[in-house]
């Protein structure tokens, strides 16, 4: 048969073709790589000679940045599966008390301390979870509630048992522990050493420490963000749970209807936030030797900034770990980036402000791209 009697094959004129640009536009990791090239170009402008991008300088802001990658990862799950969780400040301070006063003032070993409160964290994530599926009450206001509730704990417990908000001597306990280094150790130790002895890091020049590197190691909090990073990216973009996760933010009606198993999703996802959080807990415990009632204040809400921040839609069903990832970045760099800058530093809430009100309109905006609103 001649080619010309071969029917022709038309387009489906309900496709629409998208062009690069609009791809581009709809990744969910867009905001957060425009973010971070900006925010690297300005401080490389202006404050390169401060000593911002030296080994010391870049250890500083990388450690910063890490504490908001921790949280970020659980906050950006659960968002993406259309919930919130606004006790994650509280269960930073409240996961770190209880490591405190089962160690030291009980003296459980440093690891059964440790594992005990990644047991009770995870246990009253997953009570958020609950309340939320079985009453249909917005999480806003179910984890609002124990905000309060963790961080009343936080406060009372430590009065009562030390007549103290502040739990010290943690480092002294732990001395010895197995499970302790997983979360306030560092790494690559002999790496640093010879990269100073090289000449290619500073060294301390006077002191106890005269001739040691200034960085001598990675910690383990820096670890725990690349790990959880790695975790959530897989989990999301490379199995069916990943696909639960979108399809129970997105249309949890719908998701029903396919069989997914949306309570399930969500109660897990609380549950993986408070592990987050309670991971950040345990590795700041182990990094100051000690617990206060005042730890995590505000971290449930500079969690999501930094979700957002990374694409993330504040509906649910749509964003990245990765993106969520730079925004968690974007945060440490100019944390840190401020002071080496000589700007004032109570601007850096000036910043979270406009940033904030940024990401939002530009995920307004693309999400009337996908959806085809006006």
């Amino acid at each position: 048969m001649s080619n010309a009697a071969q029917p022709t094959a038309k387009t489906d004129e309900r496709i629409k073709d998208i062009s690069a640009f609009r791809k581009a536009l709809i990744r969910p990791e867009l905001g957060g790589i425009v973010g971070t090239i900006a925010v690297f170009t300005f401080f490389l402008l202006f404050a390169f000679d401060s000593g911002m991008f030296n080994s010391q300088g870049v250890m500083n802001w990388s450690t910063v940045s890490a504490q908001f990658m921790i949280i970020a990862v659980g906050a950006c799950l659960l968002m993406i599966a259309g919930e919130f969780d606004l006790s994650v400040g509280s269960m930073i301070g409240f996961a770190g008390m209880m490591i405190a006063i089962f160690s030291v003032t009980y003296g459980w070993p440093v690891w059964l301390a440790i594992i005990i409160t990644f047991v009770l964290c995870t246990a009253i994530g997953a009570l958020n979870g609950w309340i939320v599926v079985r009453t249909g009450l917005p999480s806003f206001i179910v984890t609002l509630a124990f905000l309060f509730i963790l961080r009343g704990f936080t406060i009372f417990l430590p009065q009562v048992i030390e007549r103290k908000t502040i739990i010290g001597g943690i480092i002294d306990v732990s001395e010895g522990d197995w499970l302790a280094p997983v979360f306030g150790g560092k790494i690559f130790g002999g790496l640093f050493t010879w990269l100073a002895d090289a000449g290619m890091i500073a060294t301390f020049e006077r002191g106890t420490k005269a001739g040691q590197p200034v960085v001598d190691g990675i910690p383990m909090l820096i670890v725990w963000a690349i790990i959880l990073i790695i975790f959530g990216h897989v989990l999301l973009t490379k199995t069916k749970f990943g696909n639960w996760i979108f399809a129970a933010g997105g249309d949890a009606e719908a998701a029903r209807n396919s069989g997914v198993p949306v309570n399930r999703v969500k109660i897990l996802m609380f549950m993986f936030t408070a592990f987050c959080a309670t991971v950040f807990a345990v590795c700041q415990v182990m990094e100051f030797g000690s617990a206060g009632a005042d730890r995590g204040l505000l971290k449930e809400f500079e969690a999501i900034i930094a979700v957002v921040i990374g694409g993330a839609l504040l509906t649910g069903g749509y964003g990245s770990v990765l993106g969520a990832a730079l925004g968690a970045l974007i945060f440490g760099v100019v944390q840190q980036g401020l002071f080496f800058a000589g700007v004032e530093s109570s601007l850096f809430r000036v910043f979270l402000g406009v940033i904030l009100l940024g990401a939002v309109i530009l995920n307004t905006y693309i999400r009337r791209m996908i959806t085809g609103e006006r």
